[in-house]
């Protein structure tokens, strides 16, 4: 077989058209609108979501209002995306926590052992077999509420599954002849990690904390639908649909909105999550 035989497939294969997936483009474009109301809101509405009027109350959605009006006359549009930002913010802060917490216990459990294992796994253990819901609540009576509160909550909520998966990748990396010898030359432990096992460990807690948020976007929403969150009259999407459920015989709208706009970033960014980790699964 010649060379240009053996090259053909590959040719092939890099003449052949990217596939533009519908899903992707529609997932990208809904993240990219949410987070343009996070961070500028006023830039999509001029409307204050705050104050109403008597008159327009229980409109149904139109030109003028696209998602309606609620029970004393605020446009829902607006408390939608002015509610984008503290839903949104909560969700980073509890997976920053839980990303960060996890890689700490994860790296030191992991490459310690001994009594240090035995401790933090035992925990992580305990966390596992307490509902999240519940345990998400019982942080929530002690810290107190608030947006915050509500994101360290669902973030402590999460630190065991991050723990456990960076465990099991240190464990991995730990026998690995470059570890190894790093150790045998007398290497410091707290230098190791950071320079050898971290960077080699950490990919799969990444791909993990993508997955996971459209996760903690819906937990931090429960959250505030069961009122932890931000205190009325400000908006946030869970606080929304719960200000609207005692209506939906009449102004459905009210529930129905602010529910698909959750479900919407909940589904948008889990399908681009599975994407980066199944193209990280063919990278390895």
């Amino acid at each position: 077989m010649t060379a240009p035989d053996v090259l053909e497939p590959v040719q092939r294969a890099e003449r052949r058209p990217v596939r533009v997936r519908p899903g992707v483009v529609v997932s990208v474009l809904v993240l990219l609108v949410v987070a343009g109301w996070a961070v500028l809101p006023d830039l999509f509405t001029g409307v204050s979501p705050i104050d109403g009027s008597s008159t327009t109350k229980f409109r149904p959605p139109s030109w003028a209002h696209p998602f309606g009006t609620d029970q004393i006359g605020r446009d829902l549009f607006a408390r939608v995306v002015h509610g984008a930002g503290p839903s949104l913010q909560a969700a980073l802060i509890a997976i920053t926590l839980a990303l960060g917490l996890g890689v700490l216990f994860g790296l030191l459990a992991g490459f310690l052992g001994g009594w240090v294992e035995a401790v933090i796994m035992r925990v992580v253990e305990v966390l596992l077999s307490i509902p999240p819901v519940l345990l998400s609540l019982t942080i929530i009576s002690a810290i107190g509420f608030g947006t915050v509160e509500v994101a360290v909550a669902v973030g402590l909520t999460s630190v065991a599954a991050f723990t456990r998966l960076m465990r099991g990748e240190v464990l991995r990396i730990r026998t690995a002849a470059y570890v190894e010898a790093a150790i045998m030359c007398g290497t410091r432990w707290w230098s190791i990690l950071p320079r050898y096992v971290l960077p080699a460990s950490v990919g799969p807690v990444l791909a993990l904390a993508a997955l996971d948020f459209g996760l903690v976007v819906l937990a931090v929403s429960s959250l505030s639908f069961l009122g932890f969150g931000q205190p009325p009259p400000a908006p946030e999407w869970g606080s929304l649909v719960a200000d609207g459920r005692n209506y939906l015989a009449t102004a459905w709208w009210l529930t129905v909105v602010p529910g698909a706009v959750v479900a919407a970033v909940v589904l948008a960014a889990n399908r681009l999550s599975r994407l980066l980790d199944a193209d990280r699964r063919r990278g390895a």
